[in-house]
């Protein structure tokens, strides 16, 4: 038996926890059509990130699927996609939305995933004014032969998820995202689940002390 934890991300909001070496994480999105902002750091270091750009470089793809995994500025293994049961659309292009985004849509003090992930830092210990890049999990944009790209509402249906493994102890933060102004959450925000879980060799760790 391996011990879990839930932990709810509630709509527009952000949650950070903590994640040893092997163990896995599920992210849920329990009413469907939900994007979630998804943001990793090494443990003890918050100059070594997850980055998008760096993964693009190792795998040779644009977007991510089972059995890869995603790399650091340092070009290491942080997380280790395990498992997919969505449609399979998570994009690795596209900033979080921020201040700057919703001033220029006419929403000046729209909450954004820019700020969630400092909260979601802050609330770890880790202060920064840097907004990187995030996998943006069930988040569907589509390029084009010519190189345009094309933003569609998240095909999520209630109860698809995604699994990680982390590959060194890490910190991990995921915003639910609050666009409601573009189509990229269908039908506007909703809450994601985070799911924790120990291998066995970890049954005994305490989960409730890696929540920030």
């Amino acid at each position: 038996m391996t011990d879990a934890h839930t932990i709810t991300v509630s709509a527009s909001g952000v949650e950070a926890f903590r994640v040893n070496a092997g163990q896995t994480f599920r992210i849920t999105d329990p009413e469907g059509g939900q994007v979630g902002d998804l943001f990793a750091y090494a443990a003890g270091d918050p100059e070594e990130w997850l980055s998008a750009s760096h993964t693009r470089a190792v795998v040779s793809r644009l977007f991510p699927k089972p059995g890869e995994q995603f790399f650091t500025t340092q070009r290491r293994p942080i997380l280790t996609f395990r498992q997919d049961r969505s449609p399979g659309r998570h994009d690795m292009l596209i900033a979080a939305c921020d201040a700057a985004r919703y001033a220029d849509l006419g929403r000046p003090g729209h909450a954004s995933c820019a700020q969630n992930l400092l909260t979601g830092l802050a609330r770890c210990g880790i202060y920064s004014h840097a907004v990187q890049q995030p996998v943006n999990v069930f988040m569907d944009v589509q390029p084009s032969d010519t190189g345009d790209l094309t933003w569609t509402p998240a095909t999520t249906s209630p109860g698809d998820f995604v699994v990680f493994e982390a590959a060194i102890d890490c910190v991990v933060v995921l915003s639910a995202c609050p666009q409601d102004i573009t189509p990229v959450n269908h039908g506007g925000p909703t809450p994601l689940v985070v799911t924790l879980r120990d291998s066995a060799s970890q049954q005994n760790a305490p989960v409730f002390d890696r929540v920030c």
